[in-house]
């Protein structure tokens, strides 16, 4: 069974910075896509950044230019290094591994961008 541990949420003011990780166990995720979603309040779950097992990258238009993912697969950990943070990207983030019908979900960590 496949666990994702997310990490490295917290509350920061606009224009700060903050690194996500997720931690996975349980399976080595180097083949499957890695993806970082998130869900605000009232609000359906998004998208923000998904890398390939060939690193590439996939952004939301809305983070391009200040959000990075990447991946460290003999750590088997994703990340997600956030800077410029805006009020409206606080939201609970999301850790996704998705391989063809194989699909992992996070329980989630909290991000709160506010002065």
């Amino acid at each position: 069974q496949v666990q994702l541990v997310e990490s490295g949420g917290g509350l920061v003011q606009p224009g700060g910075s903050l690194r996500l990780s997720c931690a996975a166990s349980g399976r080595l995720l180097s083949g499957y896509v890695m993806g970082w979603y998130r869900q605000a309040p009232g609000k359906e779950r998004e998208l923000v950044a998904r890398i390939s097992s060939t690193s590439t990258t996939n952004y939301a238009d809305n983070v391009k230019g200040r959000f990075t993912i990447s991946r460290d697969n003999a750590k088997n950990t994703a990340y997600l290094q956030m800077n410029s943070l805006k009020p409206e990207d606080t939201a609970v983030y999301y850790c996704n591994a998705n391989l063809l019908r194989l699909t992992y979900w996070g329980q989630g960590t909290q991000v709160t961008v506010s002065s």
